[in-house]
C-alpha cells in the first residue's frame, strides 16, 4: 500500500504519481482520495481498509492511499470518481449536497444517534438503498465508515447552547439540508470541507466551528477556539465509493477482496470512532477549552426548532424517495 499525505508538494506529487507508469497495471492500482489529516482516526480506518484489500487479494490490487486533499479536493472526489480520473474516494455525506439530498438522512437532530443504529447499517435495506442512489451518479458504493454520533460546536467567549445563543452566529455549515436547522435558530452557516474550517475560525469568516467530537482534537480547533458544546446532534459517516467500470474489471477474487474489506472497515469505523469519542471531551478540557455536555433539556429546546427545519428541508429535497428512506431507516 503506498500511503501519500500532500502538503506543500501535494500537487507536484499528485501530477507524478497520475502521469508516471506505476510498477503495477492500470486495472490493479487502486488510487484513493480522502481529505482527512492522518490523526484523524478515520484515516487510520482507511489505511487498515488498504491494506486489507490488498492482503484479501494476494497483491492484485494496489491500494494507493492521497490524504489530505492531496490527489483531489473534497468537493471534486465524487466527479473525479465518476469520469474515471482516480479509482477510489472517500466523501463525507452532506458533501453531496443538491446531488443527493437522500444521503443526508442521519443528519436529521439527534434522529439517528443509537449505537444500535449505526451497528444494523452496512448491509441493511436503508443502506442498500443509498448504494442504487449512488451507482445512478455514477459511483460504486464499497464501504461505510461512521465518524461520529457526537457532535462538537465550538465557539469562543461562550458556549452556544441554546436556540437563542446561535442568534446571527456565524456557524460551519455541512449544506441546504442539514443548515436548515441552524437557519431555523437565526445562525448563519457557511459550507465548508473540514479541512477549511481551522483557518475559518482562526480568520474570523465563522465564529463557531461544527464537526465530530473526535476531528475538534484532530484538527486541533482549541488552538482558536476555547469553548465546546458535545451533543448527540446528528451521525455523520465517511463513504468509500469506486468507479463502476474499474470494479468491473477486477477478477472475483478481487472484487471479493473489495467486499469484505468494506465488510470489515464498517465495524472498524464505529469501534474506532466510539474510543476516539469517548477520550476527545477530556482531551479537549486538557487543551483548555471549556466542554458543556448537553443535557437532556438542552437537547430537548434544540430538537425543538431544528428537527421540524429539518424535516421540512429533507422532504422538499428528496421528495418521494426521502419519505421511503426515513421508512427503511426507522427499521434500524
Amino acid at each position: 500500500m503506498k500511503k501519500i499525505l500532500g502538503f506543500a508538494s501535494s500537487f507536484a506529487v499528485a501530477a507524478s504519481v497520475l502521469m508516471t507508469a506505476a510498477p503495477v497495471s492500470a486495472e490493479t492500482a487502486m488510487r484513493c482520495s480522502h481529505q482527512l489529516p492522518p490523526a484523524h482516526h478515520i484515516a487510520k480506518v482507511i489505511d487498515r481498509w488498504a491494506a486489507e484489500i490488498e492482503t484479501l487479494s494476494a497483491g492484485e490490487i494496489d491500494v494507493q492511499v492521497f490524504g489530505a486533499n492531496s490527489l483531489t479536493g473534497a468537493k471534486q472526489n465524487a466527479t473525479s470518481v465518476a469520469k474515471g480520473d482516480i479509482d477510489c474516494a472517500f466523501s463525507i455525506n452532506p458533501q453531496w449536497g443538491k446531488t443527493l439530498p437522500l444521503m443526508n438522512v442521519t443528519l436529521g437532530p439527534f434522529a439517528v444517534s443509537s449505537l444500535s443504529a449505526l451497528q444494523k447499517w452496512d448491509g441493511s435495506e436503508a443502506a442498500k438503498f443509498l448504494e442504487e442512489k449512488l451507482l445512478t451518479k455514477g459511483v460504486r458504493n464499497v464501504t461505510w465508515l461512521f465518524t461520529t454520533r457526537s457532535t462538537a460546536i465550538t465557539s469562543s467567549g461562550k458556549s452556544l447552547i441554546q436556540p437563542s445563543d446561535f442568534d446571527g452566529v456565524k456557524i460551519r455549515g455541512l449544506g441546504p439540508v442539514p443548515d436548515s436547522g441552524f437557519i431555523a435558530m437565526g445562525a448563519a452557516p457557511s459550507a465548508m470541507s473540514g479541512s477549511k474550517v481551522y483557518q475559518a475560525l482562526s480568520t474570523g469568516v465563522i465564529d463557531a466551528g461544527l464537526t465530530d467530537v473526535s476531528a475538534a482534537v484532530s484538527r486541533k480547533y482549541f488552538e482558536v477556539q476555547d469553548h465546546v458544546t458535545v451533543l448527540p446532534l446528528f451521525s455523520i459517516y465517511f463513504h468509500g465509493y469506486v468507479n463502476p467500470a474499474w470494479y468491473d474489471k477486477l477478477s472475483a477474487k478481487g472484487k471479493a477482496a473489495v467486499d469484505e474489506a468494506g465488510k470489515k472497515a464498517a465495524v472498524w469505523a464505529i469501534d474506532a470512532s466510539e474510543a476516539s469519542a469517548a477520550k476527545a471531551p477530556g482531551q479537549l478540557t486538557e487543551k483548555g477549552m471549556k466542554v458543556h455536555i448537553a443535557t437532556d433539556k438542552d437537547i430537548e429546546a434544540l430538537r425543538a426548532v431544528m428537527a421540524p427545519a429539518f424535516n421540512k428541508a429533507f422532504g422538499d429535497a428528496s421528495g418521494a424517495d426521502g419519505k421511503k428512506l426515513i421508512e427503511l431507516v426507522s427499521k434500524l
